[in-house]
């Protein structure tokens, strides 16, 4: 059976190698797979340690990078550019080094960066991407891990908003080292379809966010979950379906996220009850 993860997203921003030793085992305990980190900013945590504690209770990883303002590859920034893929090839080695298959993440764009195109803008900018992106999905495919490229809602980027969108960017990449990630949250929202844009993405699937429409556990919704299972044993997907939902710990995380009430009763049960019903509908 596929596998199912965990965002630590779910309970601590930023992540500490402190956190990590606490959260590590409560993932496993709950009976999860796989451990998503994130590199909010490089150095926060030890990913040799980090790939010890993984090992230490039989986890699988996952990574995801953070697009902050500052971060962006769709600006014409040179300078902007060239700190951003730095921080994407690092993103890259620390997958590597934890042994994550993906690096995941609206890597094109800071979150919240909102702007109306003129005529002909998008592609002029999908581009400017593609060409900053591929010397990185390079970078990824030497070192046997695949950027996974995050279209979002309309409320957290004007560029990239649907699988559409999204495989229009892997296509001009063009990089075995380049596919796409499905977030069902997003996915609800920009897709007149969910499961028919998932079936278009095909092969290109190289990692899926599972949370619920209200940005919670996954299930309980009026999301088509056996369908999108479904779609993704047709496009021949067998990575992990990794529940992400965040914290209220933080103010900037649940403030991006626009968490403005509880989701769960806890934390724990949130991540509890993702599982369980995604075992289920795995199954």
């Amino acid at each position: 059976m596929r596998s199912v993860g965990a965002s630590t997203w779910i309970w601590v921003s930023p992540l500490s190698d402190q956190r990590l030793a606490e959260l590590a085992p409560k993932v496993r305990e709950l009976g999860f797979d796989v451990i998503e980190l994130q590199v909010e900013e490089p150095g926060q945590w030890d990913p040799a340690r980090a790939a010890e504690l993984a090992a230490a209770h039989g986890l699988g990883t996952s990574l995801c990078c953070v697009m902050p303002p500052g971060r962006d590859l769709a600006l014409d920034d040179e300078e902007a550019a060239r700190s951003t893929i730095s921080y994407l090839e690092h993103c890259v080695d620390v997958a590597a080094t934890i042994g994550s298959p993906v690096v995941a993440g609206p890597m094109y764009a800071a979150v919240g960066r909102l702007w109306r195109m003129e005529p002909g803008e998008r592609d002029t900018t999908l581009a400017r991407v593609a060409e900053r992106l591929r010397p990185v999905a390079e970078h990824a495919g030497e070192r046997g891990v695949r950027l996974a490229v995050e279209p979002l809602n309309r409320y957290e980027t004007s560029l990239i908003n649907t699988v559409e969108q999204g495989l229009d960017l892997v296509e001009r990449v063009g990089s075995p080292g380049c596919g796409l990630l499905l977030d069902t949250y997003h996915m609800n929202i920009e897709e007149k379809d969910p499961v028919a844009a998932a079936r278009a993405a095909g092969g290109h699937i190289a990692h899926v966010h599972a949370c619920g429409t209200d940005r919670g556990a996954p299930g309980g919704d009026r999301f088509a979950w056996p369908e999108f299972v479904s779609a993704l044993d047709e496009a021949g997907y067998q990575g992990a379906l990794c529940v992400e939902s965040f914290t209220a710990e933080q103010e900037a995380i649940a403030t991006a996220a626009a968490i403005w009430r509880p989701l769960a009763p806890s934390q724990d049960a949130l991540a509890a009850d993702g599982l369980a019903f995604l075992k289920e509908a795995l199954s």
